[in-house]
């Protein structure tokens, strides 16, 4: 078995895979959404405390399996230092008293595996990510082989929806509850406009709309909850419209071999998205590629997934050499 760790933001999670049938033995993870949330977002600080807590009690659970665990992997890139950290000393420790390998998992890969949990994989896809610190669409060839198409500019698409709920008050995380009341909202009462829609650039950007948001809520001073409801309509059409303009761009120049098109990352749970792409690759006769929603946000279930791959083909990292790298790698 392969026993993974996550800790990249505000999840604490561990879980237990078996590597020659792929199956989740154990999995657990404790979100710290009710801890943040009275401070609008993420307080790096306060989630690295919360995973001290949180670790160290999940690990406890899992101490029958590390007679049979061949492998300790965890996320060490991208995502907080400061949290980064929690997991990867774990893992180190893991290691040492365990005498088995380290597998450093970048956790943007863990998501394209997040598909396949307790499955095998399916390749080429196309990959749109959308989570809350990214946005990209990548040509997914293999576990290992990826190229990056396109990317954000500056804000992500999840980014954006957190930023339209903290200016509202809806409370964080931000992407559920913008997406909560855009159900009951007039999405063409604010003539927002799609970013970079007259751009040949395949890139993303959500800091212009984010700002024509900003811009609506001053000229109504007082908002009531109709003009919420309408705003985050307005805007979540407009968001996931950019998107959708993007993506067909991408699809227009598809090689033939590629007939698989998939959707991961935390804001993939968005279920209006989801329909808007799948209504897309039918249009285009693409077979759409979605990951359960308990696995969208991060999670050790996608870690050890990938994991397994990495154990097969004898990725390690030695103790010494595995280090935290905040920020985005895309190679």
């Amino acid at each position: 078995m392969i026993l993974s760790i996550e800790s990249s933001c505000d999840d604490s999670s561990i879980a237990v895979t078996e590597i020659e049938t792929k199956k989740l033995i154990y999995h657990k993870k404790i979100s710290q959404d009710e801890e943040h949330s009275r401070y609008g977002g993420v307080v790096p600080e306060l989630a690295a405390r919360l995973h001290t807590e949180a670790l160290p009690k999940i690990l406890e659970e899992c101490k029958v399996y590390l007679d049979s665990v061949k492998a300790v992997a965890v996320t060490n890139e991208p995502g907080l230092s400061v949290t980064l950290i929690e997991g990867v000393t774990m893992a180190k420790a893991l290691s040492v008293a365990l005498h088995i390998p380290l597998i450093a998992v970048n956790h943007l890969k863990g998501h394209i595996a997040s598909l396949f949990i307790e499955q095998d994989a399916v390749f080429p896809m196309i990959t749109l990510l959308v989570s809350g610190g990214h946005t990209m669409v990548l040509k997914v060839n293999d576990f290992f082989h990826y190229e990056v198409l396109a990317t954000t500019l500056d804000d992500s698409f999840g980014e954006s929806f957190d930023k339209v709920a903290k200016m509202l008050g809806l409370g964080y995380p931000g992407g559920p509850k913008v997406e909560e009341y855009a159900k009951k909202g007039d999405s063409n009462r604010f003539d927002f406009t799609i970013p970079l829609y007259n751009s040949n650039k395949l890139a993303f950007s959500y800091s212009g709309l984010k700002n024509q948001v900003r811009l609506a809520i001053e000229s109504l001073g007082e908002l009531s909850k109709k003009d919420k409801e309408d705003i985050c309509a307005s805007f979540q059409k407009v968001a996931i419209g950019h998107l959708l303009h993007k993506v067909k761009n991408i699809l227009k120049k598809l090689p033939p071999d590629i007939r698989l098109f998939s959707i991961v990352g935390g804001a993939s749970a968005n279920l209006s998205l989801r329909e808007n792409i799948w209504a897309l690759c039918k249009e285009h006769g693409l077979e759409l590629k979605l990951a359960e929603l308990k696995y969208c946000s991060d999670n050790a279930a996608m870690i050890g997934r990938y994991a397994i791959e990495a154990y097969t083909y004898k990725e390690f990292t030695d103790i010494e050499d595995l280090k935290i790298n905040p920020k985005i790698i895309t190679k």
